[in-house]
């Protein structure tokens, strides 16, 4: 009968216990292995063991499908699940196991070792009477690995020393691992000493970073949970550990200087992985005397290394990124019984636990981002860059106290032919890639302009999946740096020389386009500040068109606009600044529409391939292709036309609709400014009057309409200001006014803006700024009805 009771009392607690804990990380893994050993009948739960070595886990399922735990394959056993045991002749595991008092359970759960320890400290009895215990019982195996000296003393001492350490793993109280939260602390029943509880997302559950590795077994006064090693007490924090440690002195230095020693003095739940002496040893001398002469670099040094989380080396099972408390991350796995930090094997000692956190001892220090100077920060990937600044002598430069930032382009980015230059040259391409300040990604907008420290200006374009800078665009991995950030880049960055023009002038494949450009009277756009993307066919594309043909084409002029500005577009648009593989849509000046997308790093334009792009001109940028592109949706209506196109054009069929026309295009897209004055002849012998005008150059430019009869005097556009003034009557102290008014308000002229130099052409500001008299003729365009009065126009572009 007594039996019987037993039996449906231990069940009806595993039940409840069960329903109980469905919300623990613990039972939920458990719950997943019983659900892979279903197959082996009820009550099987299905552990991986690491090959070579004795330790199981109930695994993830990311463990358990790579069949491997820090990255050595484990095989797969087949257990009773915690609380069942076998029968004779039958599948699975359908009995619950007997319960007992605590003491019998140590016997039920294999810890024989902790149970004789128990029998002949004198706890026996306690533990087999009344009340109600959790034990944290070592296995057999874990008193084996306990050091000897230790293990030693402790039984040679078994009333005393053996008694309270067996005290210091019980808690007077039941507590089932679902009752175990991550970051509880437990008062042992020895001198109240404390446990650190860790319940980790991977199912393991540690105290004082000991693995609980058979869990929940119930007994009539308590449960007992099986764990990997023997705890010892833990009193100290991490503060005081390194402050008597000394292996970790030079750590000690650095956290004293960085006003963080002090933190890992109050309570929480840190991980420290601590350098050794050894470890700072073997950092150049400059690097380390640099960081510990710099309190924020040494504070972040610091902070690096450690993580607001308790991580017990018995949890990590396969790689998993930390923050740390310098704000930046770092991966902790485990190589086998070796945790790795960055995937480098660097901890000497793991799981020294104190009162506050733990510590690994590593033989690495850990430099962040934050405290290494930019030029520091180039990888693997962007060696050829960081070496050549550094032969160059332009890494002595970037001074510590400065603000920088690197344009890296990859290595693969410098030819042969690059790495031959002169070095004089190729010292001025690498100034083109430092920028004078320290700029962020996402400080980075479209239309900004960055100075380098080589004095040239880099244009910012950003789009919809990428940032560039002139012909090249960034890839993953920019970082921050003591003194600046560095930016990657797939090509070497190449900052415009010349206008779209020039760049047509000075490229005989592109004559007979720049010919056409000149016919339809589109030279200035292509001359003047400004942002186009503009499609350039190549001779080639002209194969077969006659003179006659040309001259056609010619007195047309509408229509040789309309196909010429299909080919360009507002904005600048590099090619690998398209998202690849999707259809990008850009609208002409035309009107029509343009289809780009990038497939294998090659731009294609309405399909047709762009066989050299990103060619960056100072107000745009030129994609070289070798077909004439023609909107498909355009008609012709002119027979002529229509067969010279067709000899051009074959990739496409084009519309032909008799007697259509093509629309004109006036060049309002351009946006000029026409500036029109009314200006009345005076003669009279009072003293001169004065009329000054105030001309603002630079600005987007804005086409501006005046109506008959209006005086502007000022162009509203911000930009460097040139002033003059014009007399209009004569005297003889003339002269001296014009003197003084020049020295007051006449801006002396010292730089001229690339494509502004016109502004001199007039003959009239040349007189005023040489000190010679004003001449007062004005020179007539269009003659006003209804009045003397003459209109002088006169084109300004801004």
């Amino acid at each position: 009968m007594k039996i019987f009771f037993l039996f449906t009392f231990s069940t009806f607690l595993l039940s409840a216990f069960e329903q109980a804990t469905a919300s623990a990380h613990y039972d939920k893994i458990l719950t997943h292995s019983r659900i892979r050993a279903r197959d082996q009948g009820p009550n099987v739960c299905a552990l991986q063991q690491v090959m070579g070595t004795k330790k199981k886990y109930f695994s993830t399922c990311r463990n358990w499908y790579q069949g491997a735990i820090c990255g050595k394959k484990a095989t797969v056993l087949y257990e009773c699940c915690p609380g069942y045991m076998k029968m004779d002749g039958t599948r699975g595991c359908p009995a619950v196991a007997p319960i007992d008092h605590v003491y019998g359970t140590l016997g039920i759960v294999g810890a024989t070792s902790t149970q004789q320890y128990s029998d002949i400290s004198k706890l026996r009895e306690e533990i087999e009477g009344r009340g109600s215990f959790t034990f944290f019982a070592p296995s057999n195996e874990a008193w084996e690995q306990l050091n000897s000296e230790i293990h030693r003393n402790l039984v040679d001492n078994v009333n005393i020393e053996l008694y309270n350490a067996l005290h210091h793993h019980m808690v007077n109280k039941r507590m089932l691992t679902k009752d175990l939260k991550n970051g509880m602390t437990l008062v042992s029943m020895y001198n109240d000493q404390k446990l650190l509880i860790n319940h980790y997302p991977n199912g393991v559950v540690t105290v004082n970073c000991a693995r609980i590795i058979h869990g929940n077994q119930i007994a009539t006064n308590g449960v007992v949970h099986v764990i990997d090693r023997v705890l010892t007490a833990v009193g100290n924090t991490i503060q005081d550990f390194i402050e008597v440690e000394d292996d970790l002195s030079s750590l000690r230095a650095a956290a004293i200087t960085s006003d963080v020693l002090d933190i890992l003095g109050r309570p929480g739940h840190y991980t420290l992985f601590a350098p050794t002496n050894e470890a700072f040893e073997r950092l150049p001398r400059g690097v380390l005397e640099r960081i510990m002469g710099d309190k924020v670099a040494s504070e972040a040094l610091v902070k690096f290394h450690i993580l607001n989380t308790l991580q017990c080396s018995e949890a990590i099972t396969g790689g998993a990124v930390y923050e740390t408390l310098e704000g930046n991350t770092v991966e902790v796995g485990c190589d086998g019984e070796s945790l790795t930090v960055n995937g480098v094997k660097m901890v000497k000692r793991k799981d020294i636990v104190t009162s506050n956190g733990v510590i690994h001892l590593i033989d690495e220090v850990l430099i962040p981002d934050s405290a290494k100077q930019v030029i520091e920060l180039g990888g693997a990937q962007q060696t050829t860059f960081t070496d050549l600044v550094a032969q160059l002598g332009l890494a002595s430069s970037l001074r510590p106290e400065g603000q920088y930032t690197l344009l890296a382009p990859l290595n693969g980015a410098f030819s042969d032919d690059t790495l031959r230059m002169d070095q004089r040259l190729l010292k001025t391409i690498l100034q083109n890639h430092i920028i004078k300040v320290k700029v962020g990604l996402n400080e980075l907008y479209n239309g900004q302009e960055l100075e380098t420290i080589g004095g040239k200006l880099l244009r910012v374009f950003v789009y919809r999946t990428a940032v560039c800078i002139e012909n090249s665009c960034m890839v993953r991995g920019s970082k921050e740096g003591r003194n600046g950030f560095i930016h990657i880049f797939r090509q070497i960055i190449n900052p415009a020389e010349k206008t779209l023009h020039e760049m047509l002038r000075n490229d005989k494949r592109f004559s007979v386009f720049l010919s056409l450009v000149k016919a339809a009277d589109l030279d200035d756009v292509l001359s003047r500040p400004g942002e186009w993307t503009l499609f350039v066919p190549t001779n080639d594309a002209f194969k077969g068109l006659t003179d006659d043909d040309k001259d056609i084409l010619i007195r047309d002029k509408n229509a040789l606009r309309n196909i010429l500005l299909y080919h360009l577009t507002q904005g600048v648009f590099i090619g690998s600044g398209f998202e690849p593989g999707v259809t990008n849509i850009l609208k002409t000046i035309q009107g029509g529409k343009l289809y780009l997308k990038t497939v294998n790093d090659t731009l294609l334009v309405n399909e047709l391939k762009s066989r050299e792009s990103d060619l960056m001109a100072t107000n745009g940028v030129i994609h070289v292709i070798d077909k004439l592109l023609y909107p498909a949706d355009l008609p012709v209506g002119n027979d002529q036309l229509l067969t010279i196109l067709k000899k051009l054009i074959k990739y496409i069929q084009i519309k032909f609709v008799r007697d259509s026309t093509f629309k004109e295009i006036p060049l309002t897209f351009y946006k000029i400014n026409i500036i029109e004055s009314n200006v009345q002849p005076i003669i009279r012998k009072e003293d001169p009057s004065i009329t000054q005008l105030t001309k603002l150059i630079e600005g987007e430019p804005e086409f501006k309409i005046v109506r008959e009869g209006e005086t502007i005097t000022k162009v509203i556009h911000g930009g460097p200001e040139i002033k003059y003034t014009r007399i209009t009557a004569g005297g003889s102290d003339n002269e001296e006014k014009l003197k003084k008014l020049l020295e007051e308000e006449v801006t002396k002229v010292t730089k001229f803006i690339e494509g502004d130099g016109h502004l001199l052409e007039d003959e009239e500001i040349k007189r005023l700024l040489q000190g010679e008299a004003p001449v007062r003729r004005v020179q007539p365009t269009r003659r006003t009805q209804g009045g003397a009065a003459r209109r002088r126009t006169r084109l300004a572009y801004s």
